[in-house]
């Protein structure tokens, strides 16, 4: 078993007993899941996903980012939410937050499509200048307005350095399976496509072409990550809620919830984990926030944030927890070294490497945020494989799920994000939108 839950830290604040009492509610939650008869249930395709994802399509995959990897200086991924924050999680999690400036044999990967801003555009352009590039688009539609601008942009660089028959070779869609915008302009233009499943929804899409092209762009063995999440599958779908770690965060996060603590904070101790915390965010940000519940995602990466966010976790309003990744096994040493004039002051930690200190860093904090008044759950996973990256993947995914059944929400749909888009199309002057465009614009000119 990868992922496990230490309940010693949340233990003063959730009893075993609550535990036991929420135990069938987590399993009937599971068991929603597992029959696919719950809300949402059209986009339960992830669950069987890491066993029955196609095998003709992930050998393409494969080929395809060896071809780029072989072609191209830079990859740029154009995709917003779901179509991105899973690829970038994992290359970050798995290689490094600082992949595109390190040394190494695969393509540089920047990320646009998931902003308006005009500076960052740009920036990524610059840093494209004089480097082949590929690009690979990711979207559903084909339609969504930060992607399809970006797409715009970078489709025309490439035409006009490479011409119509070489964008053919450099530009890869992945879309829907059989229709849209964008499928429809790929097959025309003949650049090759990958598919959007109609099963499973963006925020859990990681494991999907969506993800998987970049992520194998990036030199990351995708066959393991498979594996992981496939051995995930087959730990938490059969395990009794005593033994199913997913099962008891999803548990333990509806008991907080239940006492007032409406903020998650994720934790990590590495700026690597960053982006993965940022998926994280989306994924149970979009899957439980509606009908006017759910817990607010939040992120920090410690020891960084404690020296900003950390005198409000210690002594603020007491609305939320923590939990917290511990990556058990470090992916490099650094020792500390002497000094014989010892003018910092470290001698006492000379000898020692980064990452027990990091450590003790982390039970120091511990201890002191729960003193706090601060549950904490602690989620520690061996280490930042491809193998234990799936695991973790699947780990949140179906507690995610299971979570949000308990909460009474369906948690696969997300109506709200409609809202401003509507907004936002009205007051640019899309057709059909004029009159609410002027009423909106009216209401502005009030304020």
């Amino acid at each position: 078993m990868s992922v496990n839950v230490n309940k010693k830290f949340v233990s003063q604040f959730v009893t075993q007993h609550e535990l036991v009492y929420a135990a069938p509610a987590a399993t009937a939650a599971l068991s929603l899941v597992k029959s696919k008869n719950g809300p949402g249930s059209n986009f339960l395709g992830w669950v069987d996903l890491p066993v029955n994802y196609d095998k003709e399509e992930f050998a393409r995959i494969k080929a395809a980012a060896a071809r780029i990897k072989s072609m191209c200086d830079v990859l740029v991924v154009i995709g917003i939410g779901g179509s991105y924050l899973g690829a970038r999680a994992v290359i970050e999690y798995c290689k490094s937050n600082n992949y595109n400036a390190l040394p190494k044999d695969t393509p540089e990967i920047y990320f646009a499509g998931n902003s308006i801003s005009a500076s960052a555009l740009s920036d990524i352009l610059k840093m494209c200048e004089g480097k082949d590039i590929c690009v690979n688009v990711v979207s559903k539609s084909g339609t969504t307005t930060e992607p399809a601008i970006a797409f715009r942009v970078f489709r025309d660089l490439i035409v006009k350095k490479y011409g119509e028959e070489g964008a053919k070779q450099r530009i890869f869609a992945t879309t829907d399976k059989a229709r849209g915008t964008l499928k429809t302009f790929a097959d025309r233009e003949g650049y090759e496509t990958f598919v959007v499943p109609d099963d499973i929804g963006g925020r859990y899409s990681v494991l999907t072409a969506v993800g998987l092209l970049p992520i194998a762009v990036a030199g990351i063995d995708i066959d393991a990550l498979m594996a992981g999440a496939a051995a995930a599958r087959e730990e938490y779908m059969t395990l009794p809620f005593a033994d199913n770690a997913a099962l008891q965060y999803a548990a333990l996060r509806n008991i907080l919830y239940k006492r007032g603590k409406g903020v998650e904070i994720l934790v990590s101790y590495e700026p690597a984990a960053q982006m993965m915390s940022e998926w994280w965010k989306q994924l149970y940000g979009e899957s439980e926030g509606k009908d006017g519940k759910g817990i607010y995602p939040a992120s920090v990466v410690f020891s960084t944030d404690l020296h900003s966010l950390g005198q409000f976790i210690q002594d603020g309003s007491r609305t939320m927890f923590e939990t917290v990744i511990d990556v058990v096994s470090p992916k490099d040493h650094i020792a500390i070294p002497d000094d014989p004039e010892d003018t910092d002051g470290l001698n006492y930690i000379a000898g020692r490497e980064l990452d027990e200190i990091n450590h003790k860093a982390m039970l120091g904090t511990l201890l002191a945020h729960v003193d706090g008044g601060v549950p904490n759950i602690l989620l520690e996973t061996p280490d930042r494989s491809e193998d234990e990256t799936g695991r973790l993947i699947y780990f949140f995914e179906l507690a995610c799920a299971v979570s949000g059944y308990m909460l009474g929400v369906n948690p696969f749909d997300q109506p709200g994000v409609e809202s401003y888009k509507k907004n936002m199309f009205a007051l640019l002057g899309k057709k059909g939108s004029e009159e609410r465009g002027a009423e909106l614009a009216a209401r502005i000119a009030e304020l």
